[in-house]
């Protein structure tokens, strides 16, 4: 009988996919639903209520990312919806209606989330210039590469914080003096009034657990926040938007969110939003070095494991709970189905990637090859993460790759 319940027991690790609701998240959340459950936008005193919660909320976010006011703090439906809203807004200000799509210029990685990069596709088939900056062998935007890659005619930088696949740490402060320096030698000629170019925009979803993403430390002026990755609830993000710095709406009918944002504002996930970044930046210090052991005892013990497997990104350049190993000769969903039937949940690339899509582009970008991009697994530890839960691991890759 034990040994059943012991085969029974899940292990996840799959947190860079999602985080499950922290339970003092749910009970910052559980009024909202029912008990205060007004519309802020109501002038009655239950709508009036729920805005308050909105209002506190949004100043709480303010004063853990160290920004100047509350209304930088814009709230959206996901991560994915404040990196369009942040490019796709950009590039929709009336500013640019007086220059051809031709004229402007937008830098990204190659190795970005989908969610940022099929808005620059989307930019291209527009007849905008983009240009995707390669990577390192380990995964990181060369300084030398990027500065090279400005011109001019740029107008929007945006490269993620921390890699969602393979938790690889881009040094976007050191890019933040680079464009800092060109703005102030007079290199950027378009345009030139109202706020500042190019404007730098960051995906920082996937690092608030481990890293510091205030925007003053990182020099950034947009910058992405996803609840669903910090123990908070799924359905809410936010885009930090420097004042000074404009875009335009993409979605339209109300005026929700300084406009930018139409429809009723999810109160609990407002809320719960906050709860959760404030338990993070709380339990931070304490969090990050355990999950940095626990990691390598993972890592340490697959490598020596499985024969040929390789890690991919930087050993040490890397998100503290991130674990992306490569398995050539295998194949990727074939592993995590196996371990899936062994009771443990990994991922194998980006949640929101296409099934159809052959392996990672994440990893092809590493310049590894078709049998590396495609047997890669993505292992991601969390809070529930335990050192018997890493030996769980290695004893199902034993049974799995000794067969």
């Amino acid at each position: 009988m034990a040994g059943k319940e012991k085969a029974q027991k899940r292990i996840y690790l799959d947190y860079a996919a999602t985080t499950p609701v922290d339970p003092r998240v749910f009970e910052a959340m559980t009024p909202y639903f029912s008990k205060e459950f007004g519309n802020p936008g109501s002038v009655h005193e239950d709508g009036r209520a729920a805005k308050v919660a909105v209002l506190r909320a949004r100043g709480t976010l303010a004063r853990l990312l160290g920004v100047s006011s509350p209304d930088e703090i814009i709230f959206t439906g996901s991560g994915t919806e404040s990196n369009n809203l942040a490019i796709l807004g950009f590039a929709a200000h009336p500013l640019f209606r007086g220059y051809a799509l031709s004229d402007l210029h937008f830098i990204t990685s190659a190795i970005e989330h989908p969610s940022v990069l099929d808005c620059f596709r989307e930019l291209e088939r527009r007849g905008v210039r983009v240009s995707y900056l390669p990577v390192t062998p380990e995964g990181i935007v060369p300084l030398r590469a990027f500065e090279e890659a400005l011109t001019p005619k740029t107008v929007f930088v945006s490269v993620m914080l921390a890699n969602n696949e393979i938790g690889t740490v881009q040094p976007i402060a050191a890019m933040a003096k680079i464009l800092a320096q060109k703005r102030k030698s007079g290199f950027f000629q378009l345009p030139t009034s109202i706020f500042q170019i190019p404007v730098f925009h960051t995906d920082a979803s996937q690092a608030p657990l481990y890293l510091d993403v205030s925007p003053a430390r990182l020099g950034v002026d947009l910058l992405t926040l996803d609840a669903q990755k910090v123990y908070g609830p799924k359905g809410i993000g936010l885009l930090y938007k420097k004042r000074g710095v404009e875009i335009a709406p993409i979605l339209h009918g109300g005026s929700q969110e300084q406009g930018l944002r139409p429809g009723t504002e999810n109160v609990p996930g407002i809320a719960g939003f906050a709860e959760a970044m404030t338990i993070a930046f709380e339990e931070r210090e304490r969090e990050a070095p355990r999950l940095v052991s626990l990691r390598d005892h993972c890592v340490d013990g697959i490598l020596r494991i499985a024969r040929g497997a390789a890690l991919n990104g930087s050993a040490t350049e890397r998100l503290p709970n991130n674990v992306n190993i490569s398995f050539p000769g295998r194949d990727a969903e074939w592993l995590a189905l196996e371990l899936d039937a062994r009771g443990i949940a990994v991922g194998t690339r980006s949640a929101c990637m296409s099934s159809k899509e052959p392996g990672s582009y994440v990893v092809a970008a590493l310049g590894k090859g078709k049998e590396y991009a495609t047997s890669s697994l993505r292992i991601t530890l969390g809070r529930a993460t335990t050192v018997e839960d890493i030996d769980a691991l290695l004893a199902a890759f034993r049974g799995m790759l000794t067969k």
